[in-house]
């Protein structure tokens, strides 16, 4: 068995590597194509069918995004954003388990190199989908309390412990980055790892309970990414003076 940390080549496109965990990034994004299409292709007052699946799930998601911010307008404003990157990071991650993927590929220089490999289980994806929603948060912070009001919670010259404390704060954004695409990455490939040995060394029915686990772990870590990005959204429409006109709590 190899175990490779780094995402495979299985294609060029022109000058540009199209590799085994950006193929299934692609096939993700179709699914939810396709399926969005089918599902408002013709849309009824009472739904039925494919519809009605996709109205449950906004229903449940924008019941879990409302629990953040308390505010329906609000909930509207930033729910297609949070729903698709939900959507895509559960997809991607089921994907990864789907029967083929990592086990269906080729042989180069004597190295086995799948053809399909989860798309989180590559660093280079959850590190995209945590810099678009930080650089996100930052957009939704300016555009909501104005950019003076936002930028002063990094560069904040009033005093040397306001400054020191917005300096912390700009370091925590960074942080989040690498917290948000490590955490995602870190949780799916050890799945991958784990069900390639389980695999190994007892087949066909020893997968079977870690399968099931694997699908749990891909839908509680796209939740914990959505909640997470709904928390710091919020945090970042907030102005930082409502904060400092509250009273403090002893």
């Amino acid at each position: 068995m190899e175990i490779s940390l780094a995402a495979e080549k299985i294609a060029h496109l022109g000058p540009i590597p199209i590799t085994n965990s950006m193929a299934t990034s692609w096939i993700a994004t179709a699914i939810l194509i396709v399926l969005g299409y089918f599902a408002a292709r013709n849309l009824k007052s009472i739904p039925r069918g494919i519809q009605n699946v996709f109205e449950m799930i906004v229903e449940m998601l924008f019941g879990m995004i409302n629990s953040i911010f308390n505010n329906k307008d609000e909930t509207k404003r930033y729910f297609p954003y949070l729903a698709t990157v939900f959507l895509f990071i559960i997809t991607n991650n089921w994907l990864g388990i789907f029967p083929g993927v990592g086990s269906i590929g080729f042989h180069e220089h004597g190295i086995f190199v799948p053809i399909f490999r989860s798309g989180n289980a590559d660093l280079n994806t959850t590190l995209a989908l945590a810099i678009l929603t930080i650089i996100l948060v930052q957009v939704y912070g300016i555009v909501a309390i104005g950019f003076g009001s936002y930028s002063s919670k990094f560069f904040n010259f009033k005093s040397p412990v306001l400054f020191f404390v917005g300096i912390l704060e700009l370091m925590s954004e960074f942080s989040r980055i690498i917290s948000f695409s490590f955490r995602l990455f870190g949780n799916i490939f050890a799945g991958e790892v784990l069900l390639g040995v389980i695999t190994m060394l007892l087949p066909y029915v020893g997968p079977v309970p870690f399968y099931m686990l694997e699908l749990f772990v891909g839908f509680i870590q796209a939740l914990v990414f959505m909640m997470l990005a709904s928390v710091f959204i919020k945090l970042a429409i907030t102005s930082h003076d409502a904060h400092a006109d509250e009273p403090a709590i002893a």
